[in-house]
């Protein structure tokens, strides 16, 4: 009897020691962070879904300041771009003048004499350019002769004066003139060029157009007169690119 007891007893402890151990309750500490946790993924998550799901657009502030900054370019920039589309424009008188004055001289040394040339276009058109010869297929008195043309249309007025001292007497003078008002204010600027005899000022009579420029030569910005001759430049301080 005592002999099984043993043995009973033996195997009930055989049996505890092998049964799995006991699950002891977590920490409160471990709850809370877990809590904690989940929350912040939650908040997370609806963080980003509102991200995602927003309506794209401006703000008010933000229109205002691209607005703000969109003017200050344009304060900027455009008077600058506007002068220099106007210092642009003038070039094409200083330029054509120099054609004209080679045509001129060309035109001496095959016939011995310079020719004038009737002002054209017929009338200043102001800002817009306007066509060479309105009157084609009629030819354009001078220029024609002296088989000068610009390419295109023009801004400017050009004209050559210059009248022989006797008839069937070679010219030995002239002056030539191109007019024209580019920003359409009712102020012209004029470039010239004067060709006089033997050095001196030129002494015929002056162009209908460039009322500006003047028989004793075009502006000379070192002796600030009006003296120099054979030379294409402004017919005073305030024409060209000093306008601007």
């Amino acid at each position: 009897m005592g002999a099984w007891h043993v043995g009973c007893s033996m195997a009930l402890r055989n049996r505890e020691s092998s049964a799995s151990p006991v699950e002891r309750p977590a920490p409160a500490t471990s709850k809370v962070f877990v809590v904690f946790r989940l929350a912040l993924y939650e908040r997370t998550n609806q963080g980003m879904k509102t991200l995602s799901t927003r309506k794209g657009g401006f703000t008010l502030i933000e229109l205002m300041i691209v607005v703000a900054i969109i003017g200050i370019l344009a304060a900027i920039a455009i008077p600058n771009f506007l002068r220099f589309q106007l210092r642009s424009r003038s070039s094409e008188g200083k330029t054509n003048l120099a054609a004209i004055r080679t045509a001129e001289e060309g035109y001496n040394a095959e016939f011995g004499t310079y020719l004038d040339a009737a002002a054209n276009p017929p009338a200043s058109s102001g800002s817009a350019k306007q066509v060479w010869n309105p009157a084609a297929p009629a030819p354009v008195p001078g220029f024609d002769t002296l088989g000068w043309a610009p390419e295109g249309q023009v801004y400017f007025q050009y004209e050559v004066a210059g009248t022989p001292p006797a008839p069937g007497i070679p010219m030995p003078e002239y002056h030539a003139v191109a007019s024209a008002d580019l920003d359409n204010d009712g102020v012209f600027q004029d470039w010239g060029y004067v060709k006089g005899i033997a050095g001196a000022a030129y002494g015929g009579p002056g162009p209908g157009i460039g009322t500006l420029c003047v028989a004793s030569g075009v502006y000379n910005a070192t002796s600030q007169a009006q003296d120099l001759l054979e030379t294409v430049g402004p017919c005073d301080n305030q024409s060209g690119q000093a306008e601007f």
